[in-house]
């Protein structure tokens, strides 16, 4: 089988991944670019920190959709072209790299929270909604986005590996890009884990801090 497929299959999920949409969102709806307040992360939770909950929703979802999309055509479309899981997982890590480091925005990008869970629902809708399930649960007792996303990062390969014997067939490849998204993420997390562990973290739902 040709290497070129995958590889620009690849190449494209990184180029959908690339495009942050809570700048490109913000811009449209006239707001603070969100890389000048709050936790100064180009994501959903910070978005809503300006103070308007449908620009958050909006990144949200787009976020999200970067993320299912690419994997989602594949496992539909992918195999007749040799797209298969190894593939799937290519596409899944190029569209969390673009939005960790996308091209277009001079590689300063989110921590991947939203696209990684676009992936997630793109591979599985029980695995996606298993990890979202997680991160609603934490959130809603402590308040804390930033420790929802680690502890649902922490929970995704074993998601993945628990359900492989019931939901879904398990394949390494997949497995391994499940794993390393969720190390990712929580490295993109680190300075959120010095802030939880001094108590100066932001809670949900708190407004943005300018000047």
């Amino acid at each position: 089988m040709s290497f070129a497929y995958p590889a620009l299959a690849t190449v494209a999920a990184y180029l959908l991944g690339s495009l942050s949409f809570a700048v490109i969102v913000s811009r449209a709806m006239g707001l603070s670019d969100p890389r000048t307040y709050g936790s100064k992360n180009p994501g959903a939770t910070n978005v809503l920190r300006s103070g308007s909950k449908l620009a958050a929703v909006v990144t949200l979802f787009f976020d999200a959709f970067k993320g299912w999309l690419p994997v989602v055509l594949v496992r539909a479309y992918g195999a007749p072209h040799g797209l298969e899981e190894g593939t799937q997982a290519l596409v899944a890590l190029g569209a969390f790299a673009g939005h960790l480091w996308p091209v277009f925005f001079r590689f300063e990008g989110g921590k991947g929270v939203a696209t990684a869970a676009g992936v997630l629902l793109g591979i599985s809708g029980w695995l996606g909604l298993a990890t979202l399930l997680t991160w609603v649960i934490i959130a809603a007792f402590f308040r804390y986005s930033s420790l929802a996303s680690l502890v649902a990062a922490v929970f995704a390969p074993f998601f993945y590996l628990l359900g492989s014997g019931v939901a879904w067939q398990a394949d390494a490849h997949v497995g391994l890009a499940v794993a390393v998204m969720a190390a990712l993420l929580a490295w993109r997390h680190r300075e959120n884990i010095r802030r939880l562990l001094a108590g100066t973290e932001s809670r949900l739902g708190a407004k943005k801090k300018t000047g």
